[in-house]
């Protein structure tokens, strides 16, 4: 506390709380030259709480408390340099890139990421989790359910979600396992299938996970007491192409279906209602925010005065907000959760990046560098980062419009994971059994060039990507032997 009772402010003698009152409506620039009036201007230009609400009003560590810090006028001004710092960084290319690489030849098949844990699927049937924020990337292995005898090699991984409690994987059997993060590695549920599971979605933030097989959508979530469930099952008439859940709904597990031609609103009470169905226009990509949906269709020749657009539902009342878009080539991935309020980041087989304001249904950005149709997108509100067919990560300066610089890899480019200081890439092959001359049923060391491989990037240390430490100096000497790969290499390096 401080001890002056009165604030001079010109003629009149105010209390110190009414004075205090009259600076918070001040900002950084003005609090400084409030500073240099007087001396008590000084003290009350520089109380806690003033710099305290500035630091929460700028969003930075909105999850502390005024005493936490001894100084919130330092930590401002070290977050503030932070950011500043980062930013540079990422335009630059400067920082860490590692490969997370599962070392026995097996391809990889699906990757998906939350805030920095990646979850990976592969070929062999086995799910390997990768934190990437604490630099240790021996990933665990999370078992599978136990096959029974002389079932043969185990199905592919068909699809993995991941969120910040959860982790699902779903095979080419139709058998789906859920994990928890916080319980260890033995799944705490199994369900399966009939036939062949074409989309899965796991909630962002809650404990519902939804499948698609056939012509049926099938939800699980854990009761109060932790007993998972089948609380919906939905009969759709087509076969379902994209599947969402909705996020931050509470009690409740809602999905956003498409099948075809038409977009189902799944919810339990309801046997499914059909949000758009427009005969001849299949939905091409979807995503799902906490309140709306956005998806792309795909127009035919005899539509011509009516191009491929995205169509943006309100969830709430089932009616089209907005339509965005005017593209001959189809849109073929959009991304709207992740987006900044009122905009969505769209890619088009037409190789282009499209940046929609939501208000006025106009393209704000439209960038264009990928050899072949864009795969994955995300973007902030400044810069946007895209993946596309051949394989090229691509991250752009939204404002400006251009490029800063470009990764590639050998196969397709089917997730893009960022936040301020780290991204998450996943290059996945299309062929999941490649066959040469060289390979046989049984060989499990598939050359390097088949298997796929996930990117993470770290901007947070000041090292030039491009010298950064190669991942085979970072090899160990505990791994499989017999790979030219796997060199464990003396000294100044085996340390690293």
């Amino acid at each position: 506390q401080n001890e002056i009772n009165e604030v001079p402010f010109f003629d009149v003698q105010l209390p110190y709380e009414l004075a205090l009152k009259i600076f918070q409506y001040l900002g950084k620039a003005e609090l400084g030259r409030c500073a240099q009036v007087s001396r008590t201007w000084k003290i009350l230009a520089e109380d806690e709480v003033l710099w305290y609400r500035l630091c929460q009003q700028e969003g930075y560590l909105l999850d502390t408390s005024i005493s936490d810090h001894s100084c919130w006028k330092l930590a401002l001004k070290n977050c503030r340099a932070r950011e500043h710092m980062l930013k540079t960084n990422w335009k630059n290319r400067v920082g860490a890139v590692s490969q997370l690489r599962y070392e026995p030849g097996r391809v990889l098949c699906d990757a998906h990421c939350c805030d920095g844990v990646v979850l990976a699927g592969y070929s062999s049937g086995e799910v390997r989790l990768w934190d990437t924020r604490t630099w240790d990337y021996a990933a665990p292995e999370l078992a599978a359910v136990a096959a029974p005898a002389g079932a043969g090699a185990p199905p592919h991984v068909s699809f993995v979600r991941i969120n910040s409690s959860l982790a699902v994987a779903a095979h080419q059997d139709g058998t789906v396992s859920v994990w928890s993060l916080l319980l260890g590695q033995e799944p705490i549920h199994h369900f399966q299938h009939n036939q062949h599971i074409q989309a899965l979605a796991l909630a962002p933030g809650g404990a519902a996970v939804a499948t698609a097989s056939g012509f049926q959508v099938r939800v699980e979530s854990p009761d109060d007491k932790g007993l998972w469930q089948t609380p919906a099952t939905f009969e759709i008439q087509k076969l379902v192409n994209f599947l969402n859940l909705v996020p931050d709904v509470p009690g409740r597990a809602v999905a956003v279906a498409a099948a075809e031609d038409i977009v189902y609103l799944l919810k339990a009470e309801d046997p499914g209602k059909i949000l758009h169905s427009v005969y001849g226009q299949p939905v091409t990509c979807l995503d799902v925010a906490a309140h709306e949906t956005a998806f792309g269709i795909k127009t035919f020749g005899w539509l011509l005065n009516e191009p491929n657009q995205i169509l943006l539902y309100n969830l709430e009342t089932n009616q089209c907000v907005t339509k965005v878009g005017n593209s001959i080539g189809d849109f073929s991935c959009v991304n709207l959760h992740s987006s900044p309020p009122n905009m969505l980041v769209a890619g088009n087989k037409d190789r282009r990046v499209r940046v929609f304001d939501l208000r006025s249904a106009e393209a704000v950005c439209s960038v264009y560098g990928h050899q072949l149709g864009v795969s994955a997108v995300q973007m902030d509100e400044w810069k946007i980062v895209s993946g596309g067919e051949e394989g090229l990560v691509c991250v752009w300066d939204q404002r400006m419009g251009t490029k800063l610089w470009e990764m590639h890899a050998r196969h397709p480019v089917r997730h893009v994971w960022f936040n301020s200081h780290s991204l998450v890439t996943a290059n996945i092959p299309e062929e999941k059994n490649p066959r040469g001359s060289s390979i046989t049923e049984d060989d499990p060391s598939l050359h390097r060039k088949y298997r796929g491989v996930i990117y993470s990037y770290e901007f947070s240390v000041d090292q030039l990507a491009v010298d950064s430490v190669l991942p085979i100096c970072r090899s160990s000497y505990d791994e499989v032997s017999g790979y030219s790969y796997n060199i464990g290499l003396a000294v100044p390096y085996d340390s690293i």
